[in-house]
């Protein structure tokens, strides 16, 4: 199947924005907001901040041996999310990738929920983590829906933790392509409280400059436990111990918060487009810069992608933008 592609006279910028205490501010008008492309000011073309914004919506789910541990916490997990953003409703598509010693489009663009949960359900991790290779097939290998990337929006969900030990696609290459096709990328990490990650800072980059964060469900269930992991432990300095019905119901509740994270933050969010308005004399940049501003606002928090290319993937097919 061909790359999909991008208008590259006219750049969407999905933005979420957050108070200091992490949440949404959903009042805010096209007014209120600002774009800077390499630091000059552009005119705002389209706005719009409607409840359940067509999307569609790749599940790219880890199945290597890191993934065994809470398996069964976040299969419930990704049905859920696959539940709440694919309500039957042809406004939303989805598709499914698994990742393990490969990449494998298991099923591809669709309105049913059914087809992926069937699959999900299946599920058995077990092998590598070819991530990078995950998403570039994201990227190039599925079904379009018409009017994309405008309406519907492109992204991408990553369960696992950032590791990729598998595959010929570097880092560098998946973020340039997936920017290149104005896809949002969000994460939830499975990386377990109290172990260290090397591969933390790639969720966060692939998350970061497209647009989307990373949601630790297990970062510390046990943040309301005094000493659990700080102090010598001993049968009496903890409440939750692992194995138990409290230790689960915390791992739980962590992985709970995390699908409605980003499950309403995908459905809410500001969406803007603009053409560029670009200085006829400055020499053209493979890469473009972009930052969002809400001045009225200077102490809140802004997702938004970091840049854009302005032109396609060479040989790809561009997407009929949305009537």
């Amino acid at each position: 199947m061909p790359h999909f592609g991008a208008q590259a006279t006219e750049v969407i910028v999905p933005v979420t924005v957050t108070d200091e205490k992490g949440k949404f501010l959903s009042n805010l008008e096209e007014k209120d907001f600002e774009i800077l492309d390499e630091g000059r000011p552009q005119r705002i073309k389209f706005f719009s901040h409607d409840q359940r914004q067509p999307i569609v919506v790749g599940f790219l789910i880890d199945q290597s041996n890191n993934m065994r541990i809470h398996w069964t916490n976040y299969q419930d997990a990704i049905l859920e999310l696959v539940w709440n953003l694919l309500p039957g409703d042809p406004r939303y598509r989805g598709y499914l990738i698994s990742y393990g010693n490969e990449a494998e489009l298991l099923v591809n663009t669709t309105q049913n929920s059914e087809p992926i949960a069937e699959k999900v359900r299946k599920m058995k991790p077990g092998g590598g983590a070819a991530l990078y290779d995950a998403i570039y097939k994201a990227c190039t290998n599925r079904q379009l829906v018409n009017g994309e990337p405008y309406e519907p929006r492109r992204v991408l969900i990553i369960v696992g933790d950032g590791h990729n030990s598998v595959g010929d696609k570097s880092l560098e290459q998946v973020l340039e392509i997936a920017q290149r096709n104005l896809v949002t990328i969000y994460a939830m990490s499975t990386q377990a409280f109290g172990f260290d990650n090397e591969d933390q800072g790639v969720l966060e980059q692939l998350a970061n400059d497209t647009g989307g964060h990373v949601e630790y469900p297990l970062n510390n269930p046990y943040k309301d436990v005094s000493g659990y992991l700080s102090n010598p432990q001993d049968a009496g300095n903890y409440a939750i111990t692992v194995g138990t019905g409290g230790y689960t119901a915390a791992i739980s509740k962590g992985i709970i918060d995390a699908v409605s994270a980003i499950s309403g933050e995908i459905t809410t969010q500001y969406i803007l487009r603009y053409v560029p308005d670009i200085e006829t004399d400055v020499k053209p940049k493979v890469f473009r810069k972009i930052q969002v501003l809400v001045p009225s606002l200077p102490t809140v928090k802004i997702h938004a992608r970091s840049g854009y290319y302005p032109s396609p993937v060479p040989g790809s097919t561009p997407a009929t933008p949305g009537q």
